[in-house]
């Protein structure tokens, strides 16, 4: 890959869009629809997309919550052990107040909030059985039922 292609690759990445990325890398180019042709034609070409792909997999990777993550996360507010900073206002006298921060733990409206999440996720409070199988579904009338 030459250094424009991966000088377009990158401007690319910022905003996905072709035109933008095609005339940052290609200064010469002044015109948007040869930029957008030229643009098409580079996003085809198989080193510059296999880059591209590896990009956004790593951005994908770094800024995307796994599903061990979230778990980890619920698990941990319903048993209490995450804390968040919050702000409170405290009166300090003669009609003023001040502003502190406090370290709260989730009160019992977020953990019940966590464990439902959690629940749900392992199926523990479903009314609905779900039935899968391979066979044939009769549907009989009134009068088709033998007695």
């Amino acid at each position: 890959m030459t250094e424009k292609q991966k000088r377009f690759c990158d401007e690319y990445l910022i905003d996905l869009n072709g035109t933008r990325a095609y005339k940052a890398a290609y200064p010469s180019v002044k015109k948007d629809m040869t930029a957008a042709v030229n643009a098409s034609k580079m996003l085809r070409n198989t080193k510059v997309k296999a880059y591209i792909d590896e990009q956004l997999q790593k951005i994908r990777t770094a800024k995307t919550a796994e599903a061990q993550e979230v778990m980890e996360y619920l698990t941990s507010v319903m048993r209490g052990e995450s804390v968040a900073e919050i702000v409170v206002v405290e009166g300090t006298g003669d009609g003023c107040s001040s502003a502190a921060r406090m370290v709260k733990h989730p009160d019992e409206k977020e953990r019940l909030k966590a464990a439902e999440l959690l629940g749900k996720r392992y199926s523990l409070f479903t009314d609905k059985v779900d039935v899968a199988g391979i066979g044939p579904v009769i549907i009989y009338g009134e009068d088709d039922i033998p007695d």
